[in-house]
């Protein structure tokens, strides 16, 4: 397994990180003070709709390039997204000094509804309550989307809890999800005047 990350220069805290293993190939570039923009080529189209969710939500610009043994099935190519994008974030936030630390967001799409909230903690922890009302979404199968969140969270250091709180249509749920999860996101990330550059933690590390 191969792993490269490259902050970028500048004044936006946007980074690209690369991960290469026998299974999948895949290259992200993160910028959390974007403006929305989404550019994917995975193979999967229903997970490049829910990531595009993620981006415009978060105003977060995100281009995710991967390939993976799509032959076998679906599955590493979208965890490994979930764990190299989860790579790319805790690089981009570096100390985490100034942030806001927690986010939440609760999203409705018709009859769905779904609540997530975010701790840039630094310690990993999933709670994923999302009962899909049938198992394939066309020919996407849901169980890999708490594999995406499982990825992300390990390697981004979240502390994340998503509760989907009510829903008929498994598409909608799971797009109240990836919307909320940007929402929550990007309201942890922003910067917060209050805390003049100090780490949101009586620890004094995340």
């Amino acid at each position: 397994m191969n792993e490269h990350t490259a902050p970028s220069s500048g004044a936006h805290r946007a980074v690209e990180v690369e991960r290469n293993t026998l299974e999948t190939q895949i290259r992200v570039t993160l910028d959390l003070d974007g403006t929305g923009e989404g550019r994917f080529r995975t193979g999967v189209p229903f997970l490049e709709h829910m990531l595009d969710q993620i981006a415009r939500h978060g105003l977060l610009d995100l281009d995710i390039q991967a390939e993976g043994d799509l032959h076998v099935d679906a599955h590493h190519t979208v965890e490994d997204v979930g764990i190299t994008l989860g790579q790319a974030l805790a690089k981009a936030l570096g100390d985490k000094r100034g942030i806001r630390r927690y986010g939440h967001a609760y999203v409705p799409l018709d009859e769905a509804l779904s609540r997530v909230v975010v701790d840039l903690s630094g310690r990993p922890m999933l709670t994923y309550n999302v009962d899909y009302t049938r198992a394939l979404i066309g020919g996407f199968d849901v169980d890999l989307l708490r594999e995406f969140f499982q990825g992300l969270t390990n390697h981004a250091g979240l502390t994340l809890h998503i509760d989907n709180l009510r829903g008929l249509n498994a598409h909608h749920q799971a797009e109240t999800v990836f919307k909320a999860f940007g929402r929550a996101l990007r309201m942890a990330v922003e910067p917060d005047a209050r805390m003049g550059g100090i780490t949101p933690s009586t620890k004094g590390a995340l």
